[in-house]
């Protein structure tokens, strides 16, 4: 069998195969399939019928291999107008840095009293589905995630666990962010990777606030046996009284034929909020914990 079609056949017998954070969304989310924003209303009409039918083929195929990413759920639009006016309901800058034909997320992360709340804002494919927490009686679940899942392109967010307020990221060596990466790919146990290794770390500031571009590349070891390799950058800052940050990753040969630039845009567009913040009006106001 050629290599390209060992690469798609792992990926496949990986989709099957337990869903881990590493490549597909939690069952526990909220899954809803991105509806475009006005940044394409200028979409012709034959590129629109052409994303319908796109939707409708991967809708397709999805729903063959897992019904938790059909639940039901409200219909959510999102877009780079909707995030920025959640931000600029909280006295926040506005997006300023996504691509044209990315759509947008703001979305508060930590809506009950398990979490404490945090605004999360990043840019995305118009074509990727959205995943976003689950509330019950226990306490909010899930993460924030959007990604073209069929392809194995993800961007996650995550809260990085037993870290607490770091003053400058930018101070922080290589180590700390290969055990927050490490910790960010493996929720689903230590034995679904290996070979991680960090490529380079990168300062950058925005918004007055620091964060550290993470490229970094691992081996993922699906359950039917494969390895799959994968490459990815994150974004990782620290608000609030944790540290935070934002993964997007692919297999290796996608990342570097053609997602790099968009995997880059994703993260480079995140956005994390916390202090000072008055989350109130956004929080659940019924009995969950």
């Amino acid at each position: 069998m050629a290599p390209a079609l060992l690469t798609v056949a792992a990926c496949a017998l990986a989709f099957l195969a337990p869903p881990s954070t590493a490549f597909a969304p939690s069952s526990a989310h909220n899954t809803h399939r991105h509806a475009p924003s006005s940044l394409s209303a200028t979409t012709t009409t034959s590129d629109r019928r052409g994303f319908i039918s796109n939707v409708a083929s991967t809708t397709a195929a999805v729903a063959g291999v897992s019904s938790a990413w059909m639940g039901p759920g409200p219909a959510l639009a999102y877009g780079v107008n909707k995030a920025n006016e959640k931000l600029a309901s909280y006295g926040l800058p506005r997006l300023s840095n996504v691509p044209d034909g990315f759509s947008a997320l703001a979305e508060i992360y930590g809506k009950t009293g398990n979490r404490s709340p945090l605004l999360v804002t990043f840019g995305f494919p118009l074509d990727w589905v959205v995943t976003l927490p689950s509330q019950d009686v226990n306490g909010e679940a899930g993460t924030i995630q959007a990604g073209e899942y069929a392809k194995g392109d993800t961007a996650t967010f995550f809260l990085v666990p037993g870290e607490g307020k770091v003053s400058n990221v930018h101070d922080k060596d290589k180590n700390f962010f290969k055990t927050a990466l490490i910790a960010a790919i493996s929720q689903k146990g230590s034995n679904i990777y290996q070979d991680f290794k960090i490529l380079k770390t990168t300062p950058t500031t925005a918004d007055n606030q620091n964060y550290m571009l993470v490229d970094f590349k691992y081996t993922l070891l699906t359950g039917a046996g494969f390895e799959v390799e994968r490459q990815g950058v994150a974004s990782v800052t620290s608000v609030g009284d944790g540290v935070q940050l934002l993964w997007s990753a692919s297999i290796s040969a996608r990342f570097k034929k053609k997602t790099e630039k968009t995997l880059r845009s994703i993260v480079e567009s995140f956005r994390c909020y916390s202090d000072g913040l008055n989350f109130s009006a956004d929080l659940r106001k019924d009995d969950f914990a």
